[in-house]
């Protein structure tokens, strides 16, 4: 996702938390202008609003900063006073010379052509001495825009990016150190680098999806337990036995085979330059890489131990079907479904809400059917648990049709269920679909 950053990283100087929005950050003059703010302590933000409550009671209207001025934006007039805009001096509307740009000598006012809704927040934040409130008839990009445009400060624009659902993430990758190991990080984790980077990355991408469709080819009828034949062999007494035993040599066998070295061999080499082992091991990607060659290994071990094929197609059947995850590796290479990841992870609170409320909604509505078809002969709501997947097939208005009530009551019951289902889905849906365009547009204006 692309990160929109305060033209000046000087502007956070003075923030306070404020109802909905929160941007805690104070720095002083000796600070690094390129360091990513940290929250501020509570203590810090009472000192700052006693600043604010002080400099209200020395309120003298003699002094110079305590002159109006007049902003314009795109038609619409505010009065403040300057000594409200030089509390943050860094910003657009509180430094001079950066406002001077926007002087109108003809009317004898500063005009803006920017957003009017927005602005009275933006003005409010001043005055506040740090509250900042979206409006609510206010676009979250539109909003994000003004505030990068007035200069209000990186700690601000993270903030409100992290309040409004963004994952904000730094431009600077981390490198490892030294010329070797930097450049071959590069050149496995960035395919823009370099065009050598590109086509690494197009092997890869190629290698996941004929992966794939090796999985999916050999469950046809056609290539049932072809990874198996039967060879005859002698035993220990000399009588000729035949057993199954794996067929290396077919060509998906041997797709399977250079598919899983190129993906270890990759595994290896991200795992011998990666910046930090550490990092490395807490990033789910690189267990998806793990979970999609382990069934191959798991798969030999077992043959050698026990020399059998039919291992496979026994204890082994369940764990090979994480082969199937292979495909998410593709998320290293696509746009889209990074973006998707992110929208999950955003929305980890509206994807438990609705679990939450399908949840309940099951264990209520199972019960009422139950009781409502009790009296049905031959019903096939027989137990409240046996009536769970039809009100999750219900709720989320799948409707299968292989249960279904017979009574009135249960048919009313049925009718209060898909309505119910309805509403819990529309409740959280709307902020996912939110998250999405957010990380959507961030990535597009990328």
């Amino acid at each position: 996702m692309h990160v929109i950053t305060a033209q000046n990283t000087n502007n956070d100087k003075r923030f306070l938390s404020g109802n909905h929005y929160t941007s805690n950050h104070v720095e002083d003059g000796n600070s690094d202008n390129g360091s990513d703010s940290d929250e501020a302590s509570q203590d810090d933000i009472n000192d700052l609003t006693h600043h604010f409550l002080l400099e209200c009671d020395e309120h003298v209207c003699s002094r110079d900063t305590c002159k109006r001025i007049t902003l314009n934006v795109s038609g619409l007039r505010f009065e403040t006073q300057v000594r409200t805009l030089k509390r943050l001096p860094e910003t657009l509307l509180g430094n001079d010379e950066k406002r001077k740009k926007f002087w109108d000598p003809n009317r004898g006012e500063y005009f803006f052509d920017r957003h009017r809704p927005s602005f009275p927040a933006i003005l409010f934040f001043y005055q506040s001495g740090g509250r900042l409130v979206r409006p609510m008839e206010v676009p979250t990009d539109v909003f994000l825009g003004e505030i990068q445009f007035f200069e209000m400060g990186r700690s601000v624009i993270n903030s409100y990016m992290k309040s409004e659902g963004f994952i904000t993430e730094t431009e600077n990758h981390v490198m490892p150190k030294g010329s070797l190991s930097k450049t071959v990080w590069e050149f496995l984790e960035y395919p823009e680098t370099s065009v050598a980077a590109k086509i690494f990355a197009g092997v890869s991408v190629t290698f996941i999806v004929l992966s794939t469709v090796s999985f999916c080819v050999e469950t046809l009828p056609k290539y049932k337990n072809v990874g198996c034949i039967n060879v005859t062999t002698l035993d220990a007494n000399g009588v000729q036995v035949e057993k199954l035993v794996p067929n290396f040599g077919h060509p998906l066998s041997v797709i399977e085979s250079i598919v899983i070295a190129w993906f270890v061999l990759e595994l290896i080499l991200r795992f011998i330059f990666c910046p930090s082992r550490i990092a490395f091991l807490k990033d789910l990607i690189n267990w998806i890489d793990v979970a999609a060659i382990f069934p191959y290994f798991v798969y030999l071990f077992m043959y050698a131990a026990s020399g059998k094929c039919k291992v496979e197609q026994d204890s082994m059947a369940v764990l090979r079907v994480l082969r199937v995850t292979r495909i998410l590796k593709l998320s290293k290479h696509s746009e889209g479904l990074r973006i998707l990841g992110k929208t999950l992870k955003t929305s980890m609170k509206e994807l438990f809400m609705f679990v939450l409320f399908l949840g309940i909604g099951v264990i209520i509505f199972s019960g009422a059917m139950f009781y409502a078809e009790e009296s049905i002969e031959n019903t096939q709501f027989t137990s409240i648990p046996a009536t769970f997947w039809w009100a999750v097939v219900s709720m989320t208005t799948v409707g299968y049709g292989d249960m279904y009530p017979e009574g009135v009551l249960g048919k009313l019951v049925g009718s209060m269920t898909v309505l119910m289902g309805l509403l819990a889905i529309a409740l959280p849906v709307p902020v996912i679909v939110t998250n999405f365009n957010n990380f959507y547009r961030s990535a597009k204006n990328s």
